[in-house]
């Protein structure tokens, strides 16, 4: 794989993981760049180490976890999304009741979510002449950047709009997890 190539794979592997980042962000009180950071910092590693582990499980995986890929993906993606829509839709909009941070593990659990595509792309990347451990390394990084600028831009978002913008974030989750769904579902054979 040239370098375009391993450019483009990774920004693409890094956009689902954007949306849920600004989501993330607009649920948050006032996150700061550090927070951000941190965001970043767990996406960008759960999205590098995901081809690994895709790449590690090879052919032999690979048909297994590709029958069911889309569904994992859309299960957890729209149970996060249906979480952030029950906490847009609870309380008034008032900031003090947002938290400051987000848990490890519920940052985590949407880092994996969002990364199960990367996995299949690394067991596909066992069948063909790429270098693994620099398209791991790309995805990570790409990820950690647009996760951190989406963190962001949620909060920007979350101050003009409110719980609305975490209503929006998870409709967005639920929608990235129903268009993996239904890709996966409209291309499967007959």
């Amino acid at each position: 794989m040239n370098l375009a190539a391993t450019a483009s794979l990774a920004f693409a592997m890094s956009t689902d993981a954007f949306a849920a980042a600004v989501g993330k962000g607009a649920a948050l009180q006032r996150p700061q760049l550090r927070e951000a950071l941190r965001t970043g910092l767990i996406f960008g590693v759960i999205e590098g180490l995901t081809p690994l582990l895709g790449w590690a499980l090879g052919q032999a995986a690979a048909p297994y976890v590709q029958a069911w890929d889309h569904w994992i993906a859309f299960v957890l993606l729209a149970v996060l999304g249906l979480r952030m829509i029950r906490e847009g839709l609870s309380a008034p909009d008032v900031e003090d009741e947002k938290p400051a941070s987000h848990s490890f593990l519920r940052l985590a659990v949407t880092g994996v979510a969002t990364s199960i595509d990367a996995l299949i792309v690394g067991a596909g990347l066992a069948f063909v002449d790429a270098d693994i451990l620099v398209v791991s390394a790309a995805i990570g990084f790409a990820t950690f950047l647009m996760v951190t600028l989406g963190v962001m831009l949620g909060r920007g978002l979350g101050a003009l709009a409110g719980k609305r913008a975490e209503l929006a974030g998870g409709v967005v989750l639920i929608v990235i997890g129903s268009t993996i769904l239904y890709q996966h579902l409209s291309a499967a054979p007959v």
